[in-house]
């Protein structure tokens, strides 16, 4: 069964960092895109950092110049490096990819959510 699973959320202190890492596993021919979203109390979800089909990357302009999205293909495993974080990045994020599955169907997928906390 296809899933996608995060770790390496916690707490930090405002300036400091923290690698969120989403692993694709199961059924899985490739995948087509793949990215980070986040929550926060009482918002809307909203977009991070993506690949887009080609590779393309894109950035929320909140983190722009301080989050980088990367990928290791043979581990099938997205990465979020967080540097600089500030209060207001505190969220539960998301991974999300949508994966052509060896059945031959293209389907969007959610990891389980990782929290990430910046305080002092």
């Amino acid at each position: 069964q296809v899933q996608l699973v995060e770790s390496g959320g916690g707490l930090v202190q405002p300036g400091g960092s923290l690698r969120l890492s989403c692993a694709a596993s199961g059924g899985i021919f490739s995948i087509l895109t793949m990215g980070w979203y986040r929550q926060a109390p009482g918002k809307q979800r909203e977009l991070v950092a993506t690949f887009t089909t080609g590779s393309s990357t894109n950035y929320a302009d909140s983190v722009k110049g301080r989050f980088t999205i990367s990928r290791d293909n043979a581990k099938n495993t997205a990465y979020l490096q967080m540097n600089s974080l500030k209060p207001e990045d505190t969220a539960v994020y998301y991974c999300n990819a949508v994966l052509r599955t060896t059945m031959g169907t293209d389907y969007s997928y959610w990891g389980q959510g990782t929290q990430v906390t910046v305080s002092s």
